[in-house]
Order: C-alpha cells, then structure tokens, then sequence
C-alpha cells in the first residue's frame, strides 16, 4: 500500500493573535465570492464562525483585511483590501518556503511510518463477537 505524501501546515503565532490556514483560506473565500455568508458556505462554516473569524483578523492588524458592508446587494458585501491580499501572499510565501526547506525532513519521516491499516470491522451488536449473548432474564413479579 502506497503511503500518502506528507503535508506541512504552518500556522504564524503573532503577538496580537495566530494566523493560519483556516482563516487565510476564508480570506481567500471572501476574495473570490466577494461574500462573507457566501464564503462561509463555501467552507462549509457557519456564517457566525465567518464573521467571528474575520473580525479577529481585523483586530490582528493596523490595517483592515476586509470590509463588510451592511445590507445586501448583486456584488457581494465583504471586499478584501490591499492590506488582506498582501497578507494572503506573505503567509503563501511563508508556507511555500516551509514546506520546501523541510522537505527532506517531511520525505524522511514519511518512510518511518507504518503502512495504514483497514479498521478492524466492528463487533456485533450486543458485545464481543466470540462471546455468548446474556441470558434473559425472567420477568418474575416483585413482592410489594
């Protein structure tokens, strides 16, 4: 069986707060749909953890990595700024630049790792597969 390539995920810890995949990927989101709730759904996240997300990275940063504009219209209502793009592309940078200085490192640990395995199927209802059902037990009336 053939072992799956090892994948690096960075997260940066920042002094006012941490920036990582999940929240660049919804600012990636947001750059495309030009929507936070369309975002959201294209992450499959509540529209709720989108807005929390966001405003959070918001507060990270002098500057502001997107603008929400109340109400809606055809365009969308959440729109990157150049700060929000710029930070998309550094922490790319920074990613990229990870992953290929541990690339050895990454090959290497990969081939130490076990092969995986199926799961084992699991017992029938009712216990261990090699054991006897519970007797029933009797229905007798209680003494009052």
């Amino acid at each position: 069986m053939a072992r799956a390539a090892p994948r690096l995920s960075v997260r940066i810890d920042l002094a006012t707060g941490r920036l990582g995949p999940g929240k660049v990927e919804l600012l990636e989101e947001i750059g495309r749909m030009r929507s936070l709730a369309a975002a959201a759904r294209a992450l499959e996240m509540s529209y709720k953890r989108a807005w929390e997300l966001l405003a959070t990275l918001n507060e990270m940063f002098e500057e502001p990595v997107a603008i929400a504009r109340p109400g809606r219209n055809l365009d969308g209502s959440t729109e990157l700024t150049p700060f929000g793009e710029r930070v998309i592309a550094l922490y790319r940078a920074v990613e990229r630049r990870a992953a290929h200085s541990a690339l050895a490192g990454l090959d290497e640990l990969a081939a130490a790792t076990r092969p995986r395995r199926l799961p084992a199927a699991a017992p029938k209802r009712g216990g261990r597969p090699d054991r006897a059902p519970p007797p029933a037990r009797s229905r007798r009336a209680r003494p009052t």
